[in-house]
């Protein structure tokens, strides 16, 4: 298929830094926690020696000889990534290379720190044993210092064991296996007494901040703590401990801030600092970290009962993608810093103010990236996929303490996410269900325990929103958001947000099990999107069409505070990302249809609503009446503001032309949630395809948003054109046709599809009245694409597998869905098509692609509502083909052939005018000889 065309050029990888007096070149240099960073460090990133081989690993130990390792890994990527240059071969292997311990750094406490390897790991240096870790999704280290010979090489060994099982956080990585070693490893000096970890709490309404130091033993008896901001925005603050203080490992202060500046979406400071433990007045540990002064809540929208997330005390309307955090390459490491800012970066082009991490302790550096950009960050701690044993909940509850310690000063993240969608908190029951699978249910047990690791989250950070689960099957138990899941298609989506809308209320006990109860959280849609909306998931199709209509139901609901869309990047089963897996842009075809438009007017902070169906029938000469919304999900006022509505279209002949425009003024109302009028539009009388564009603009003629309805005229007149007489034929009336691969009709033949090379071809009867000798040009319009065979398109193919897509199951091809139809991208699906008209050429005319994108109105249009669809948003390119006049014979009957010559195996797809982009019919068209011509 088209999306396997073409090889995607990996991005760079290398990056040069100074290693003592030897410089190599070692992938993601930079250090990994910027919010916890201490200048004495060494990267340890880039080549190790790598065996799966036990018995070579075993006699490394012994010896202190690592030669004999038979492979060579790119750490940190996970063994198996394309990116480590090691296949899996195994489930345990072993990591070597020498390591030099600087000079400079005698008489200090020298340690390995391990981002994070999956899942079971074990340290030797020269061969003595260090200790042992469990776990996969956080950082880890061993203390070096008592085995340390410096001024010559020692021997690191690092073995992990990742045999899996369902008691194991293990989350998506069906995706990609991340096994072993999937973050930065790297040494780093510290004093004798040092600092274990810094949080930081701000407290806006005070204009504070609460420290809380960490510290790996009780304080020295002259101990102090200086807090130094490094851009000077503060004075340095000096903490001495007293009292119990003096006893304690933790140590807490508030330091005061003047003229506090917060960290807003469009404004993210961030306090940078400098922590040091001095001890007799010297300095004995140092860590650079930051924070951003901001305050996390709930709060009534204003003018409404309605409660929302609140950003610094006030209301923020959360508009989400859910982040797999995958890469191809790499799985769970992604191949430089730049990619994992441009990741950021691209959902803040996209006019979204967060992502919800999904099922992974994220990357840091990429959480500092969403902090120094301004994102909203939804965490999620990974789940395991079997029963909540106590293993189980062992692994999980130790990766949850572990993600609050390490991302506590991440302003981003503005909620822990504890479970989703109830996975692994099922018990089997004993029998079968219908279906003939186990039954199981979330037992009550488990209920108390889900509250228990709610109430632990809040304790561990009191700062943030705590989600006890995700919910798909509505079983809440306690929580501070009340979410849900829904994927549908858009035709069902206004009914499902108002079900959530009437059973929304404190006291209600919808959404929630165990006779617990909704208070007064946010309601909020943290999953949405069409992908798994119609049976056996879209696969790879225009997503846009849903999600328009989506986006306006949502923005017509105000109850709902928010939305979250599945997916920020496409997946290996799930091609419903805002971008292709690789990160490579779709196309959307917005700007054809209202100029300027992209995905990011879907998002405004100023939306009008249409609330009319996205395309309707309408009679030909009639007036309709659109009525407005207005959702301005802001305070921030733009002025007076002016609704440009302007009505284009099609007509039978693909033609376009403007019919009229008009302006509305629509008064600015801070957080307005409600109607602002109607447009009224007259409609052409003539058949055709008819588009209302709506644009937003202050009084300066700033564009704030963009948005559009569609019409279809059906029972209008005919062209009106008295020097054409055209005769319309449906693409499905073919009197022969043969293809080299395979050929098919769409919804009765409203499309006609041809594989591989080969023809359809038409005899068309010699038009009524039409007098030859009055024919001054003929032509063949008609709306054609290539042709592409997919994967549900093979004869004899299941396109519903059940598998567990969760877990990387699935069908791994784009398009074998049934509902598939690829979207529109940058690689091309290209043909040719010649042109005879009884049996003499009249051209050949290039096929740039066969799309599948917004512009395909008609093909969305046509579609039944039955939870399948037919080669959705499709479409092909407006061709209009001269005839050659010597070849009609007057009275005889037209013969027209559309072929795909031999050796070109594009294919072609013909539309019908009900089908596709432009509302035509193949349709011959006669000029006629004006009065003056014809003497």
């Amino acid at each position: 298929m088209k999306r396997n065309l073409f090889l995607c050029c990996l991005l760079a990888l290398a990056a040069t830094v100074s290693l003592g007096r030897t410089v190599a070149k070692i992938p993601l240099p930079e250090h990994p926690r910027p919010d916890f960073e201490r200048s004495e460090w060494i990267n340890l990133n880039g080549p190790w020696a790598f065996t799966f081989n036990e018995a070579l690993a075993q006699k490394a130990l012994q010896t202190g000889q690592t030669g004999t390792f038979d492979h060579t890994i790119n750490v940190p990527f996970p063994w198996g990534s394309p990116l480590s240059g090691v296949a899996n071969l195994g489930d345990s292997a072993w990591y070597a290379r020498q390591v030099s311990i600087p000079e400079s750094w005698r008489g200090k406490r020298v340690f390995l720190v391990i981002g994070a390897a999956d899942w079971g790991t074990k340290v030797w240096l020269n061969g003595r044993y260090l200790g042992a870790h469990e776990g996969g999704y956080t950082p880890f280290e061993f203390e070096l210092t008592p085995n340390l010979q410096f001024g010559m090489p020692q021997n690191l060994v690092i073995g992990v064991e990742d045999k899996g099982g369902n008691d194991r956080l293990a989350g998506k990585q069906g995706y990609g296996n991340a096994r072993g070693i999937w973050q930065t490893v790297y040494l780093e000096a510290r004093g004798n007494d040092y600092i274990d970890y810094v949080h930081f709490t701000p407290d806006i309404d005070r204009s504070a901040v609460k420290v809380q130091v960490g510290l790996n033993g009780v304080p020295a008896k002259d101990a102090t703590i200086r807090i130094k901001f490094k851009n000077g925005e503060q004075t340095d603050f000096t903490y001495q401990p007293k009292g119990k203080a003096k006893k304690s490992t933790v140590q807490e202060f508030e330091i005061p801030l003047s003229d506090q500046r917060l960290w807003e979406l469009d404004d993210p400071y961030l306090y940078e600092t400098t922590v040091s433990l001095y001890a007799n007045g010297q300095p004995q540990d140092q860590v650079d970290s930051y924070f951003g002064q901001r305050k996390i809540s709930t709060t009534m929208l204003p003018g409404s009962d309605y409660p929302y997330v609140a950003l610094n005390n006030k209301p923020v309307y959360l508009q989400l993608c859910l982040d797999q955090s995958y890469h191809p390459e790499g799985y769970y490491t992604f191949p430089s810093d730049e990619f994992m800012r441009d990741e950021i970066l691209l959902s803040k082009r996209l006019g979204l103010n967060g992502n919800r991490i999904h099922i992974k302790v994220e990357v840091p550096r990429k959480l500092y990236w969403a902090d120094k950009l301004g994102l909203l960050i939804m965490a999620d701690t990974p789940n395991f996929w079997g029963e909540p044993t106590d293993s189980a909940k062992k692994d999980w509850e130790h990766c949850m303490r572990a993600q609050v310690k390490r991302d506590y000063n991440h302003p981003s993240i503005f909620s822990w996410v504890n479970f989703n969608e109830t996975w692994g908190l099922f018990t089997n029951t004993g029998g079968t269900d219908e279906k003939g699978k186990p039954k199981r249910a979330f037992l009550p047990e488990t209920q108390e325990w889900v509250r228990s690791m709610y109430h632990e989250t809040k304790k561990l950070d009191p700062s943030r929103l705590v989600e006890d689960n995700s919910p798909c099957n509505e079983d809440h138990v306690q929580t501070d958001l009340n979410t849900w899941h829904g994927y549908h298609p858009g035709y069902q989506w206004e009914e499902t947000i108002a079900q959530f809308d009437d059973n929304t209320y404190p006291g209600s006990t919808h959404n929630y099990i165990g006779g617990n109860r909704q208070g007064g959280e946010p309601m909020f849609n943290s999953e949405c999107g069409n992908v798994w909306g119609y049976k056996g998931s879209t696969g790879d199709v225009d997503f846009t069409w849903d999600y328009h209509i989506m986006m306006n139901g949502f923005r017509s609901h105000p109850k709902v505070c928010g939305w979250l869309y599945t997916e920020h990047h496409d997946v290996i089963n799930e091609w419903n990302g805002y971008v292709k897996y690789d990160r490579s842009p779709k196309i959307d075809g917005l700007s054809d249809l209202v100029p300027g438009m992209t995905m990011a007017d879907f998002h405004s902070l100023y939306y009008i609503v249409p609330k009319i169906d996205l395309c309707s029938d309408v009679k030909g000469g009639s007036t309709v009446a659109v009525p407005l919304v207005a959702s301005f999900m802001t305070d921030k006022n733009p002025g007076a503001l002016i609704l440009h509505t302007k009505l284009v279209g099609w007509d039978q002949l693909g033609r376009k032309a403007e019919y009229g425009q008009q302006a509305l003024d629509i008064p600015f109302t801070p957080y307005l949630n409600g109607a602002v009028g109607e447009v009224s539009v007259d409609m052409p009388k003539g058949n055709g395809l008819y588009l209302l564009q709506m644009q937003l603009t202050d009084q300066a003629g700033k564009v704030l948003h963009r948005n559009f309805v569609t019409f279809v005229v059906k029972d209008g007149d005919p062209v009106q054109d008295t020097g054409l007489q055209c005769v319309s034929f449906a693409p499905a009336s073919f009197s022969a046709r043969d293809w080299s691969v395979k050929q098919w009709n769409v919804l009765d033949g409203l499309k006609v599809n041809g594989t591989g090379s080969g023809y359809f071809e038409y005899t068309i009867p010699w038009p009524a009245g039409l007098k030859k000798e009055d024919i001054a040009a003929a032509s063949l319009v008609f709306e054609a694409s290539a042709k592409q065979l997919f994967g549900k398109d093979l004869e004899g193919i299941d396109s519903l597998v059940d598998l567990d897509f969760m877990r990387g199951g699935g069908t791994h091809d784009p398009c074998k869905s049934t509902n598939s139809y690829a979207m529109t991208d940058q690689l091309r699906w290209e043909s040719w098509v010649t042109v005879s008209v009884n049996g003499q050429k009249a051209g050949s005319y290039w096929l740039e692609d066969d799309p599948a994108d917004h512009r395909g109105i008609l093909s969305w249009h046509a579609q039944p509502h039955d939870n399948y669809l037919r080669e959705a948003g499709s479409y092909g390119y407006l061709i209009e083909a001269a005839l050659p006049l010597d070849a009609l014979k007057e009275g005889e009957p037209i013969v027209l052939r559309l072929a795909v010559p031999d050796g070109i195996t594009g294919g072609m797809a013909l539309y019908g005018v009900d089908f596709g982009r432009y509302p035509l019919d193949p349709t011959l068209v006669f000029t006629k000889k004006t009065p003056l011509a014809a003497n």
